[in-house]
């Protein structure tokens, strides 16, 4: 069975909730990963520009397509759909399930007419910074058109479950043995032994959700403390990023990196702005750095401060001099703490959530497959 997916996350940039699910997913479908366009100049061989897509499979197995158009034609619907019914086409794809990340694709498949349509909302997109004018619109669209909605997190999910009768939470999971590697002794990788203790950590996107006066206010609270960020810089300014002695950014790093990074840290930090573009967030890296055994300090995000706080598991600060005070109190050792982060931890599981959605999917199908009998029987 085929599954076709539409995002507008590079494949092959941060790994984060698409690359954990349909990773897992290629192992029960013949999955098809659809990005967003580049442009064609960045792809010269003969082949990309005959297809007029670039075609690759991942590590998981997954096939990924990166549509290629001229520079002024990225937002070209018809050129678009032309390219999807060419790579369904060329691989003999069947319409069996489609996986939306990004309702924007609706532009490009609305055509089609696939068995189930899921779609999987990762954020409030209509509320990211330059968000194109009729992605509300669009996710209006993919609400009529979805058989099963997922949301990553609660919030999300509140905000959703009144527009659709089939919304189910899978909030953000954990590959537990990639990051418990952490709670061992890791090398500490070349460009970050040269920094001193105490570290504070941070690895992830910085973009509009990042509270950069936090980060430089914190960082003078502690000038004995140094702060790490790990990450790509995305739609602010880089040059507007607090420059001091103890903070450093040492870039993107590679998913199989990060346990290093983050097994020589003290403590790790959540330091998100509290605006639109975090009202829904639930971020993944708060198990993962629970799971590598590292106390965390947060802004008051919603998705945090409910288990997370309410649990007494992550730290939450509402001001810069709290929030230092609460790095301060990071250095305490603290068995019981430990013990409460295994025991709530112990659950999550991609494998599990995967195998949720599975069942979910399948009955889906089934339904499909009894009705479509049934109006069989009914010409008869």
């Amino acid at each position: 069975m085929d599954m076709s997916i539409f995002s507008q996350l590079r494949w092959n940039f941060v790994y984060q909730r698409p690359q954990h699910l349909i990773g897992r997913m290629a192992k029960e479908y013949r999955t098809f990963y659809f990005e967003e366009p580049e442009d064609i100049e960045k792809y010269p061989s003969n082949e990309s520009k005959q297809t007029n897509y670039h075609h690759y499979i991942s590590e998981e197995g997954v096939n990924v397509i990166v549509p290629l158009l001229k520079a002024g034609d990225m937002d070209n619907a018809p050129l678009l759909e032309k390219i999807v019914k060419q790579v369904y086409q060329d691989f003999n794809i069947e319409q069996d399930i489609f996986w939306y990340y990004t309702p924007m694709a609706m532009e490009y498949t609305s055509f089609f007419n696939p068995k189930i349509t899921i779609y999987d909302c990762m954020d409030q997109l209509a509320a990211f910074k330059n968000a194109p004018q009729n992605l509300i619109s669009l996710e209006k669209e993919l609400f009529k058109k979805a058989d099963l909605i997922f949301t990553g997190g609660k919030s999300l999910y509140k905000a959703k479950k009144e527009h659709h009768d089939f919304v189910y939470c899978f909030p953000s999971s954990i590959d537990q043995s990639h990051f418990k590697r952490a709670a061992a002794d890791l090398p500490d990788p070349e460009d970050q032994k040269v920094i001193h203790h105490p570290r504070a950590g941070f690895y992830g996107v910085v973009d509009e959700r990042f509270d950069t006066d936090l980060l430089k206010e914190v960082a003078s609270h502690l000038p004995d403390w140094n702060f790490v960020i790990v990450g790509p810089v995305l739609k602010i300014d880089p040059t507007t990023l607090p420059q001091a002695e103890n903070i450093h950014y040492l870039g993107i790093k590679k998913y199989a990196e990060l346990p290093s990074y983050l097994a020589n840290w003290d403590a790790a930090i959540m330091p998100f702005a509290l605006n639109e573009s975090t009202k829904y967030i639930s971020p993944t890296k708060t198990p993962e750095y629970l799971a590598a055994g590292k106390k965390v300090v947060s802004t008051a995000v919603h998705d945090v401060v409910h288990p997370y706080e309410d649990l007494n598991l992550v730290s939450i600060a509402r001001s810069s001099a709290e929030f230092a005070d609460q790095l301060r109190n990071t250095l305490v050792e603290s068995p019981q703490w430990e013990a409460e982060v295994q025991a709530y931890l112990k659950d999550f599981s991609w494998d599990d959530t995967c195998k949720q959605m599975n069942e979910l999917i399948a009955e889906k199908l089934a339904e499909k497959d009894n009705d479509f009998e049934e109006k069989i029987a009914e010409v008869e």
